[in-house]
């Protein structure tokens, strides 16, 4: 199995960033998918979760400004990131609901 994360850079305070996790190896159309983050020196955290068939669930602090979508027949499941702030900054990893598959991580820096 493999998970790889791309669309991570430096992005001002207000902007947007769409990270994509191009997933490999598994059935991916039957197996819910989750962004997390890890900021220096903090416990890695769920962000955003979407099931199998599509439900969505968000962390608090991201409600009304991250989105977590999936495209089955690319294998690929994105989060669109609006209204970005700087405690916004980490490591995103993706990770395959119910297993230990994890990405490699892509960092996101939000700083003027």
């Amino acid at each position: 199995v493999q998970l790889v994360e791309s669309g991570g850079g430096l992005v001002q305070p207000g902007g947007s960033l769409r990270l994509s996790c191009a997933a490999s190896g598994i059935t991916f159309s039957i197996y819910g998918m989750n962004w997390y983050r890890q900021a220096p020196e903090k416990q890695r955290e769920l962000v955003a979760s979407i099931g199998s068939r599509s439900s969505t669930n968000y962390a608090d602090s991201v409600k009304g400004r991250f989105f977590i979508s999936r495209d089955n027949d690319k294998n690929t499941v994105y989060l669109q990131m609006n209204s970005l702030k700087p405690e916004d900054t980490a490591v995103y990893y993706c990770k395959v609901t119910g297993t230990t598959y994890w990405g490699q991580g892509t960092q996101v820096t939000v700083s003027s």
